[in-house]
């Protein structure tokens, strides 16, 4: 009697049969055999147009000064962040995210909304400069308390609902200064709807929000707080920033962020969060944002200076898994090196 020869997995009935009733294998690799036939193939692709680039902005002229712990990323005066605001243009990147670094500090974070501090004249200067760049400003006071925490303090607690009012204060300053997009980061309960209700009474209605809606409490970010200057005197953020071991928390805030105006929602880190990045795409389906944020960037940067990887292909996998996930914007200090190399 025969021996009965079971079809091997993914192989169906209607599979061909070589001679001798054996069914012929699939061939997959026919769709990697060169690089055309795999770019026809490719199921995800980036494009220059789904990058925002950052931007730190500090005081002084002509002030271009690298960041020790992020090689290629510097702290920017105005007329230096118009001029690589319009680089990034030329290379395909429609717009910036713009970070502050005062002159002074105070406990109350004011000089976020002093129409003469970095991000206002920066804002002011690359509209004038480049008006087709969009121009998206973070809204938080981390870069502006003289302690370094996200909001107003009572003794070592952060106070919600009057880091609240200094947020909206900061906001309708960036929108008289002719921000395209705010961008609040702070995780104060109800700041998005007061943004919004801000924006709209005052004329500014046609000024969208994007939410940092799930922002972790990261590991991964010590090299911006470097870069912005904002490491906190003392604690840490674990208060307002999520647990990194929730997702159907990450869920409930981007719900809410919705439901309060929020035009675009994000998700903050990236690369150890892609799992919430598809969450948060396949249940609202939602406008969705992803920072690639510094430690993450930082580790690239250190591995390729080692020789330990390939930095080019690192960097296009790395966004491309980013894409992959769910995002439709990516944010990232990559932006320009990787839109050059998509050109």
């Amino acid at each position: 009697m025969a021996t009965k020869i079971s079809q091997p997995s993914g192989v169906t009935s209607s599979t061909p049969a070589a001679e001798g009733g054996l069914p012929l294998p699939r061939r997959l690799r026919r769709l990697r055999r060169s690089a055309t036939v795999r770019s026809l193939a490719r199921e995800t692709r980036l494009s220059p147009d789904m990058f925002i680039y950052p931007l730190f902005v500090c005081e002084g002229d002509g002030v271009r000064r690298e960041v020790s712990s992020m090689p290629g990323v510097f702290q920017l005066s105005v007329d230096e962040a118009v001029g690589e605001a319009a680089a990034a243009r030329a290379d395909g990147v429609p717009g910036v995210l713009l970070f502050g670094l005062p002159g002074q500090k105070d406990s109350i974070g004011s000089s976020a909304y002093d129409p003469e501090a970095p991000v206002q004249r920066a804002v002011r200067a690359i509209k004038q400069a480049i008006p087709e760049c969009l121009v998206i400003t973070d809204v938080c006071l981390c870069e502006y308390t003289s302690h370094g925490h996200c909001g107003i303090l009572r003794g070592e607690e952060i106070v919600n609902d009057a880091t609240v009012e200094q947020l909206v204060r900061t906001a309708l300053s960036h929108a008289s200064a002719g921000a395209d997009i705010v961008a609040p980061s702070d995780m104060m309960d109800g700041r998005v709807g007061a943004i919004r209700t801000a924006l709209d009474t005052r004329g500014y209605e046609q000024v969208a929000i994007m939410s940092y809606a799930a922002k972790y409490c990261s590991a991964f970010y010590g090299p911006f707080r470097e870069a912005a200057e904002s490491a906190p005197a003392f604690g840490d953020r674990r208060t307002h920033q999520m647990d990194p071991a929730n997702s159907e928390e990450a869920l409930r805030e981007v719900e809410l962020d919705i439901e309060e105006g929020a035009d675009i929602v994000m998700v903050k880190p990236a690369l150890t969060y892609l799992d919430v990045i598809w969450r948060v795409k396949t249940e609202f389906g939602y406008p969705t944002a992803a920072y690639h944020v510094s430690g993450e960037y930082a580790m690239l940067k250190a591995a390729a200076r080692n020789g330990w990887i390939d930095e080019p292909r690192a960097m296009m996998e790395t966004l491309t898994a980013i894409r992959r996930a769910g995002a439709d914007i990516v944010i990232t200090y990559y932006a320009r090196e990787a839109a050059r190399a998509l050109a």
